[in-house]
């Protein structure tokens, strides 16, 4: 399979990218353009999915964006690696559960290396190190192409958090690489490696 690698240093902001890769999605299915996995960053940005409930935004002030995702409200800030993808599920097999392990084993391989052990959780969707949730993953199906992504706490400030109910779990329940290494300096850029290798893999 074409999977295109985009990988933007610069921070790009949330709706700005969801409306890119929502016609990546719609390219894919008019077979105009490869699939796609795009590495990078937003500003800080809060997310509420098609599940959230008002209770669980707990700073009134926040600007919450609405998303057609699944979940609820989640954060996006500068350190957090958002991985965007837009899959075509009918050209591997039509398993919206195996995709979603396929998500989950790519987190649970990049930690890895950073010698961190984490898991999926059947009932609270996301990877968990301990009982902390370290990633969070939101999909919509449209016609079998699977897109959305998942985010990856590396460096970012975790007290956003409180200002929320992040997925509707206790704020103080969230981690991120650093604070679970405080000694790494580098982050692997080849994240994009991983993922690759298990979407093709499909």
């Amino acid at each position: 399979m074409n999977i295109e690698i985009k990988k933007s240093n610069k921070q790009i902001p949330y709706k700005f990218a969801i409306k890119i890769l929502e016609k990546r999605v719609n390219d894919i299915k008019e077979g105009k353009k490869n699939e796609l996995l795009w590495i990078l960053e937003h500003p800080l940005t809060y997310t509420a999915g098609i599940r959230y409930k008002e209770n669980e935004l707990l700073d009134k002030k926040i600007r919450l964006v609405k998303t057609k995702r699944g979940g609820k409200i989640t954060l996006h800030n500068p350190g957090q690696k958002i991985i965007y993808f837009a899959i075509d599920l009918s050209k591997r097999k039509k398993d919206v559960r195996r995709f979603v392990k396929i998500i989950e084993k790519s987190i649970i391989e990049f930690l890895s290396i950073y010698g961190i052990k984490s898991r999926a959780d059947r009932k609270n969707i996301g990877i968990w190190v301990k009982n902390k949730k370290i990633a969070a993953i939101g999909i919509r199906i449209s016609k079998w192409i699977a897109y959305h992504g998942c985010a990856i706490n590396i460096s970012n400030n975790l007290d956003d958090y409180k200002k929320i109910i992040p997925c509707g779990l206790d704020n103080e329940n969230i981690t991120s690489l650093k604070l679970e290494r405080k000694n790494i300096i580098n982050i692997n850029k080849n994240i994009h490696r991983i993922f690759l290798k298990n979407f093709n893999e499909i």
